[in-house]
């Protein structure tokens, strides 16, 4: 291999050549910039080489993003899915507490007077006899409920207070078979008996001359007589009427007011006691309440 520069003196002069003629070269380069076009035409013939050496470098990690956000995809699709499964599980509680909600309003709204004496109660158990109208709600001796005291919610009467626990209570609803309620036509003040029928959904008043005047869609409700139930409270409506010339009384159904089969809060009144708030009797009055 024949070296570039040879040994002896005609090898330094080489070198010193080289260096001066270097140093001109950056001087006119630096200064001057007279070999920009030539270094624009170098470049444009080394770039190819450039972006050749460089594919590799660029497939390898074009290569390494896609799998990794693949795998950070899949990963943000599963974490979605499982907050969309919260948020629709939190969803429903709020719309479950939003109806709750709306129910205590309405029931507060009550066509109930002022100057009642009420509490607020829940249903705890609905009794299994399909011939039984009964529920259990979580008020008793110590809220001083009492036996007979009448039951309503927001649309009208409900029952009354069958049996007394010290903390929870039996309800007779009025569509039970055994129970009948003193009514009145609202729009002529006719008085009739309603009775129960077992169904949630159907009453029924008996003894009815075919010509009482007693038309359907008339509203009934409570007449105050037997003082259990005071007057004016919405019942039911009438539904079906059949005057049959052949018999002495006319058929009457009725539809109850209140939708027996979708009862959740109650609400209980005191008739002959006053007050407006909504807190038990003293413990002094559950006693003269339970005697009466």
């Amino acid at each position: 291999m024949t070296p570039i520069f040879l040994e002896g003196y005609s090898s330094h002069r080489r070198i010193l050549f080289a260096l001066a003629l270097s140093c001109v070269f950056i001087y006119f380069d630096h200064k001057l910039a007279s070999f920009e076009v030539a270094r624009g035409y170098l470049q444009s013939l080394v770039s190819p080489l450039q972006y050749l050496a460089n594919t590799p470098k660029k497939v390898m990690d074009y290569a390494s993003e896609n799998i990794v956000s693949r795998k950070q995809l899949m990963v943000d699709n599963e974490r979605l899915k499982m907050n969309e499964l919260l948020l629709n599980e939190k969803l429903l509680q709020l719309d479950i507490l939003q109806q709750e909600n709306d129910r205590l309003r309405k029931l507060l709204a009550s066509p109930l007077r002022s100057d009642y004496r009420k509490i607020v109660a829940e249903i705890l158990a609905v009794d299994s006899d399909p011939y039984s109208q009964q529920v259990v709600i979580n008020r008793g001796l110590s809220d001083g409920i009492y036996e007979g005291q009448p039951v309503i919610d927001e649309t009208g009467v409900v029952g009354q207070i069958l049996h007394v626990g010290v903390n929870n209570s039996r309800v007779l609803l009025m569509t039970d078979i055994t129970h009948a309620i003193p009514l009145r036509v609202h729009r002529n003040g006719i008085r009739v008996i309603a009775k129960g029928t077992g169904s949630v959904s159907q009453m029924e008043v008996s003894h009815i001359p075919n010509s009482t005047d007693i038309k359907v869609g008339d509203l009934l409700v409570t007449s105050g007589l037997g003082g259990k139930f005071p007057e004016g409270y919405p019942v039911a409506e009438v539904s079906y009427v059949s005057e049959n010339p052949n018999k002495e009384f006319a058929r009457i159904k009725i539809t109850p007011l209140v939708e027996m089969n979708r009862l959740r809060y109650l609400l209980l009144i005191w008739p002959n006691q006053q007050g407006s708030n909504l807190q038990p009797l003293p413990p002094e009055s559950k006693g003269a309440n339970n005697e009466s």
